[in-house]
Order: structure tokens, then C-alpha cells, then sequence
């Protein structure tokens, strides 16, 4: 039993039958140590997430009968295994077949840390935690630094907007929304474009491009003096900035685990929040400026943050690498990691997901790839999900400071009192995304957020004193804007369900421009003619929320049969069909038997 003790265990709460042994009335040494020789005997299988597992499964299967647990099926299990002496975390290279299928792969391929995949190399639990303390301050930091720079160009037109923009521009309130529609077409045409340059030259090169390129134009926003302008302004910072978030997801990929990834989006989006409480604060001062040199406080809004924007595009070229193995460079003589810790980074996410090591990160994207992400018809739900989800907070947030500016409260007092949706923003935010993580589950967290959403339109849309009263319509606006928000969840489930680096990317963008589609129609659904009160825009805010539950509730539906219906046919197969259909499937992606659906 010594002999076992050293090999591997099992989070047991993850297996029903282990689980009922332990709630019994004693948990002798004989049960234990059968539950670790039934770990050790699995200790290469995971088929909820990777298809190569599936190989290791069927030698799984002879020795599952040594230890006599043939009542047990393991197939629809999601088992987390763990070295004592190291964190392997669901090594799928135990198995030599495997590992050998998987290095012929990557060679092909050109990955580029390929030289440091590695199917033995062991690694302490304290060593892991130390790489992804420095992942987290080099890669998703800098992510949300980056982040910062999309957010203060594309956001600070609604602080403009309440010092007169639209009354120097000889503009009204739906000329306002045609300019915020040609912005979201631009950058949803932008997306897929954005995408074949970025694989080309790689997200660390053209997104500091982007952000430098953008952020000419915004400064270029002060000369504005009519609406032609406007519109051509907001085209052209729509252009630019298309694809960048796909982009920064992407790179994000390189370094993190699926597992990982989810909280890290938070903490992308939670940057968003920070810096529109940044730029309330900024827009507080910087309007105050108007008369000086005799421009407008809202062209040196434009003016001084455009430049801000652009140091930090300069400075992205030296804070972004392209990989791991991969960060000595004449700006970084030492590179980030020493060699022992590039084969911990490369390693584990390899064995999160092998197929990441499939394509290298300067090769191009085809248009038989791009077709084949926009015909997935698997990740359609997910799609649909954007088209609908966000549009409330969209419309409300877009008019936010003009609502609060015309019950009554100063063009000054307007900025700082946007700052408190915010802060709850990022609570809910993080909480509801870490929630996801912990109990498995994403349709029923977008559940909550439209429950949440559709409260508060309803008070909005039906109460006398809303849109009327001051305080009483800050307080829900407030409590509305800060709902929680799925976004990162959606993110991260469109990319643990393309299953397919080679496709991931252009998911996320898919999705993203899907919540395009949504912005582009709810810039016209508050319109001049329902001012201010806006009862009829504020009714089919509220029916969008209303419809958003059971779009979730399919969504979570869809994925389970999914599921159910791989699972039937999976399970009917023999172990020697089933290392037949690993090695000579045609099947890819998420539509191989043997890969489950995020529900």
C-alpha cells in the first residue's frame, strides 16, 4: 500500500461512488487505498475536456478490472489528479503513444515552445504557484493596462456629450445615435480583418500598433467642428479598434489555463469599470478647462487622453512578448522566466489543452479556417446569447450622464456621480465569475443577470417618478448599470467550446462582433421623439430582458443534449473502436465524440 501511497490521488468529490463510501459510517485504510489504485489506474483520462485522454481511458479500462470496480463507468467523469511530489494536473502525455502523437504534432506545426514540451518534466505545487504569480503581473496586468487605452478612446464621448458636444456640432440626439452605430459597424467589420493581421504578425506587434493608430484619431477629435466630422471620427476609431479584444484574448491564451482563464477576463473587464471611474474623475477636471486657448473642455478631453492613450500604446511594444520561450529580446536581455519555469508555463497549459500547441503564433488563418468558425453551428448559441444580453446596460450606459444631466444634476456633478455603478459593477463582476468557476455552470449566472436587469427596467419603465425625480433615478441607474455581468463568462465558454486554437480566436471574435449587432440596434432604440421620459424605448429594453432568460435556459439545454447524445454513442463503443476512432477520425474540433460541452 506504501507503493501507492506515492503515486497518484483523486479529488474525490468528483466521483459519486467515492463519495458515498466516505459519508458511510467508517473510512478504513482498505477503502482508501482502493480509491487511490483506482485513481492510478485512470490517471491519464479526462474526456470532459480533451480528446487525447481518450487513448490512455481505454488501458484505463484493463486495469480498472484489477481493483474490481467493473460496476464503475468513468466515462462521464471529469477527474482532477495531482502528483504529491509535483503538480502534473491531469497529465495526458503519461500515456507514450499519446506523447508521441502529440511531439510528431507539434514539430509539424513549427509551435514555437515546442523545445520546451516536455511529457515527464514534474514540477512542485509552490513552483506553479510562483509562475502564475509572475503570469498574472507580466500577461493578464498587462492586459488590463492595455485594456485601459480601448476604454478612455472609445468611452469618454459620454463625458463629452454633457459639455455641449452636440450643441457645438449642430447635432441632435439622433444624430448622437448615428454616430455611435457607425462606430459599432466599423468595428464589427474590423473584427475578422483585425484577426488575419494579428495571426500574421502576432498580438504582441499589432495590438501596440492598434492602440497607437487609434489613438492619433482620437486625438484628431478636437479639431472636430460639425457632424461630418463626428461621423468620420467615430468610423475610423471604430476601424481601429475592431479585433482588439479578440486579440488580447487571444495572447492571454498563450499563458493561462482554461481553468484560469475565466478569472483573468474578470479581472480584463474589471479594468474597463476602473477606468471609466478614472476617466469620470479625469473628464471632472479636464471639462473644467473650457475657454482656455478658446476650445471646448470636450476637445481637450479628446486631445489630452488621445495622448495619453498613445504612450500607452509605445509602451505595449515592450511589455508584450510573443510566447514563453520566447521573451529575451533587446528590450528584456534576461527574458521573463528562467528555462526550468518556460517549461512549467509551457507545459502546463499543453496538458490543460494540447490542441493549443497545433498552430504557431505567427502562422496565417485561412479562409477555410474562417469558414470553419463561422459554420460551427455549436457555438451558435453562445452567439445568440450576444445579440440580446448586453443591450440594456448598452443603452442605459451610453445615456447615463445625459439622463443624469437632464433631472437636473451639474455638467461637473454628472461624472462623479457615474462613478458609483462602477464600483458595484466590479463587485458582482468578480463574484459572479469566480461563482462560474466554482460551481460549473454559465447559463445559470446569465439567468441571474437578466432576473436582475429586467427588476429594474420595470421599476424604470412603469414608476411616475423615474427619469423624473433626481436622486430616485440615479439610485436606479445606479443599481441597474451594476448588474451582474456574464461577459467574461460568455468569453471564456465560446473559447472552452471551439475546443480549437486554430479556430479560438476567430470565435471570440465572432461573438464579439455578435455583441456589435447588438450595440449597433440599440443605439436607436432611445430616440429624440421619446425624450426624456423615453417610455417607449424603456419598454423594449425591459422585454429584451424578459426574453434573455429563456435564451439561457436553451442555451444550457442545447449543451446538455449535446452531451447526452456524445455520451450514448461514446459508451456503446469497445475500447478498441475507440482508439480506432482517435487515431482515425475525421471528426475535429467540438465535434469529436469524445469532447464535452461547457453547460
Amino acid at each position: 500500500m506504501e507503493s501507492v501511497r506515492n503515486k497518484r490521488y483523486i479529488n474525490s468529490e468528483q466521483i459519486p461512488w467515492i463519495s458515498v463510501i466516505e459519508s458511510g459510517s467508517s473510512c478504513s485504510q482498505s477503502w482508501l487505498w482502493l480509491k487511490r489504485e483506482f485513481c492510478y489506474s485512470i490517471r491519464s483520462y479526462k474526456p470532459a475536456n480533451q480528446h487525447y485522454k481518450s487513448l490512455a481511458m481505454a488501458d484505463s479500462d484493463k486495469r480498472r478490472a484489477e481493483v474490481d470496480v467493473k460496476r464503475v463507468s468513468i466515462s462521464s467523469f471529469d477527474v482532477e489528479i495531482r502528483s504529491q511530489d509535483s503538480l502534473t494536473s491531469d497529465n495526458p502525455f503519461s500515456d507514450p503513444k499519446i506523447a508521441e502523437y502529440y511531439r510528431a504534432l507539434y514539430d509539424d506545426s513549427k509551435y514555437e515552445s515546442r523545445s520546451a514540451f516536455d511529457p515527464e518534466f514534474t514540477w512542485t505545487k509552490e513552483e506553479e504557484q510562483k509562475v502564475v504569480r509572475k503570469l498574472n503581473i507580466r500577461v493578464a496586468l498587462v492586459a488590463c493596462y492595455l485594456f485601459v487605452a480601448l476604454q478612455l478612446d472609445r468611452g469618454n464621448l459620454s463625458q463629452a456629450v454633457v459639455d455641449n458636444l452636440l450643441e457645438d456640432l449642430g447635432m441632435n440626439r439622433n444624430d448622437y445615435n448615428l454616430g455611435n452605430q457607425i462606430f459599432y459597424i466599423s468595428f464589427l467589420l474590423a473584427e475578422i480583418p483585425s484577426q488575419l493581421i494579428s495571426k500574421r504578425l502576432g498580438p504582441d506587434i499589432f495590438i501596440p500598433i492598434q492602440i497607437c493608430s487609434w489613438s492619433v484619431v482620437a486625438m484628431a477629435q478636437a479639431a472636430m467642428h460639425n457632424k461630418t466630422g463626428f461621423f468620420i471620427c467615430r468610423c475610423l476609431i471604430g476601424a481601429l479598434e475592431g479585433g482588439f479584444i479578440a486579440d488580447l484574448v487571444l495572447w492571454l491564451t498563450y499563458f493561462f489555463t482554461s481553468k484560469e482563464f475565466s478569472i483573468r477576463l474578470s479581472w480584463f473587464w474589471t479594468s474597463l469599470s476602473l477606468v471609466q471611474i478614472l476617466s469620470a474623475i479625469l473628464a471632472y477636471g479636464i471639462l473644467r478647462m473650457r475657454g482656455i486657448g478658446g476650445l471646448a473642455g470636450w476637445q481637450y478631453l479628446f486631445l489630452l487622453e488621445g495622448i495619453l492613450t498613445f504612450f500607452i500604446g509605445l509602451t505595449g511594444f515592450y511589455l508584450m512578448v510573443p510566447s514563453a520561450v520566447q521573451t529575451k529580446n533587446w528590450m528584456h536581455p534576461k527574458g521573463w522566466f528562467t528555462e526550468r519555469e518556460e517549461k512549467i508555463v509551457v507545459n502546463r497549459v499543453l496538458r490543460d489543452d494540447p490542441s493549443k500547441g497545433d498552430m504557431h503564433n505567427r502562422q496565417p488563418i485561412s479562409f477555410k479556417l474562417i469558414w470553419s468558425a463561422i459554420s460551427d453551428y455549436d457555438l451558435w448559441p453562445i452567439y445568440f446569447i450576444g445579440l440580446i444580453a448586453y443591450v440594456p446596460t448598452n443603452v442605459l450606459t451610453t445615456y447615463l450622464t445625459l439622463t443624469l444631466k437632464s433631472v437636473g444634476f451639474s455638467t461637473f456633478n454628472v461624472q462623479l456621480l457615474s462613478i458609483p455603478y462602477q464600483v458595484i459593477h466590479i463587485i458582482f463582476l468578480l463574484g459572479i465569475t469566480w461563482f462560474s468557476e466554482r460551481v460549473k455552470q454559465r447559463a445559470y449566472m446569465g439567468i441571474i443577470s437578466a432576473v436582475w436587469n429586467a427588476f429594474f427596467l420595470a421599476i424604470l419603465r412603469w414608476w411616475k417618478g423615474s427619469l423624473v425625480e433626481a436622486w430616485p433615478t440615479f439610485a436606479l441607474c445606479t443599481l441597474l448599470l451594476g448588474s451582474p455581468y456574464v461577459h467574461a463568462i460568455c468569453v471564456s465558454w465560446v473559447s472552452r467550446n471551439s475546443n480549437s486554437i486554430k479556430t479560438r480566436a476567430l470565435s471570440s471574435a465572432l461573438y464579439n462582433m455578435a455583441v456589435q449587432v447588438g450595440a449597433i440596434y440599440s443605439a436607436q432604440i432611445y430616440r429624440e421623439n421619446d425624450k426624456p421620459l423615453y417610455h417607449t424605448g424603456n419598454t423594449v429594453l425591459f422585454s429584451l430582458a424578459v426574453v434573455t432568460t429563456p435564451i439561457f435556459l436553451f442555451v444550457k439545454w442545447y449543451y446538455h443534449k449535446r452531451n447526452k447524445d456524445k455520451e450514448a454513442i461514446w459508451s456503446k463503443m469497445s475500447e478498441d473502436e475507440r482508439i480506432e476512432y482517435i487515431h482515425n477520425t475525421t471528426d475535429t474540433a467540438n465535434k469529436r465524440l469524445d469532447f464535452r460541452f461547457a453547460e
